[in-house]
């Protein structure tokens, strides 16, 4: 991860925040092509930020690239660049159920990672758009490593859900940089 890494701190100086002052950096790409381990990587390098994983956004299996994901993320950036707050309710995955609301004033930085994160209903508040990828069989056998044996049920879909996603919204081709996740988890 290293390469990315340097690729992208030559880009951090030259960045402009596009919601109110936080600079918002999008880390989007299929599953297991590695977005949490850069978005923490670039997360320690930043400092002053604050990171939100899509999986916090989605709301189960059923309800994951949907119009009611996209108008969470605008409420939660449009909330960001009017008021200087970040607001949102966690979904957890292990209850299946919503956790306490997360309320904080605005970082200097903010990281949304995961699939779907840089969709273009919510590109103009962003002020760099990663894109990182690794081949299909990769990418599905890391997600069962790391989530375990219980998601390869679910995968089938979700993996449906997020190839067309990714065909309508355009999330490669307009990204500001595009990365390889080989060799990096």
């Amino acid at each position: 991860m290293n390469q990315n890494l340097d690729l992208i701190k030559q880009a951090i100086p030259t960045l402009i925040p596009k919601c109110g002052s936080c600079i918002v950096i999008t880390i989007d790409g299929p599953a297991g092509s590695g977005k949490t381990t850069l978005a923490q990587e670039l997360a320690l390098v930043l400092g002053a930020t604050y990171t939100v994983h899509m999986d916090d956004l989605y709301e189960g299996w059923d309800s994951t690239l949907t119009s009611k994901l996209t108008n969470k993320m605008q409420n939660l950036l449009g909330n960001l660049s009017e008021k200087s707050e970040i607001v949102f309710t966690p979904f957890d995955w292990h209850t299946n159920t919503f956790a306490g609301e997360i309320r904080m004033p605005a970082p200097k930085y903010l990281i949304i990672e995961g699939v779907g994160s840089a969709q273009s209903a919510i590109r103009n508040f962003i002020s760099l758009a990663l894109w990182i990828e690794v081949p299909a069989e990769e990418g599905l056998a890391r997600v069962i490593k790391r989530d375990g044996p219980m998601v390869v049920d679910y995968m089938p879909a979700f993996l449906v859900a997020q190839n067309s996603h990714f065909a309508k919204e355009e999330s490669k081709k307009s990204a500001d940089y595009r990365l390889s996740g080989q060799g990096t988890v």
